[in-house]
């Protein structure tokens, strides 16, 4: 199973320009126009650090979103191993939101339903088009999942200092 991956390291975060092609490309896919603000994938500017940080659907082992759904409209795709939202089923609540760990899933603005990564099917647009190679499409068991939240936290208190400090 695969997944959509962004190392968190000095080198790779400097990397993204903040271009935000990324973004432009996972919203023509979804919705076939180029509207940043219903893209799956987000550009978040460190202004502190002056680096751009690509922010996505960590496709979760257990995720938070799935189980604070009140209506079960989250499941697993068997075959890309993403969480999708069944949006015959989704009511547009955002309990699947305010429960993401990373703040990436919302509900959009015209269809009232929460909106997450799909993975593209299996060939995500963002990496195919991240002109940097920023982000990666790689196999899960390449780097553990079940740890990504608690490094994300890591990374926030303790190292964020260390990895960005030759920036100021």
């Amino acid at each position: 199973m695969r997944s959509v991956f962004v190392r968190f390291s000095k080198k790779a975060v400097e990397k993204c320009t903040g271009c935000r092609t990324c973004e432009l490309s996972c919203s023509f896919e979804h919705e076939g126009e180029f509207r940043p603000s219903v893209s799956r994938i987000r550009i978040i500017r460190s202004e502190e650090y002056g680096v751009n940080v690509p922010m996505f659907c960590r496709q979760c082992e257990d995720p938070p979103c799935k189980e604070k759904c009140p209506v079960d409209a989250i499941r697993k795709d068997e075959g890309t191993g993403a969480w999708l939202v069944d949006e015959n089923l989704c009511i547009g609540c955002n309990a699947c939101a305010e429960a993401c760990p990373f703040g990436i899933i919302f509900v959009h603005p015209e269809r009232h339903i929460a909106v997450k990564c799909d993975l593209c099917g299996g060939n995500p647009q963002c990496v195919k088009r991240c002109v940097y190679g920023v982000l990666k499409f790689m196999e899960k068991k390449h780097f553990p999942l079940k740890r990504a939240r608690e490094r994300a936290e890591e990374l926030l208190e303790s190292q964020i200092e260390e990895i960005f400090s030759s920036n100021q």
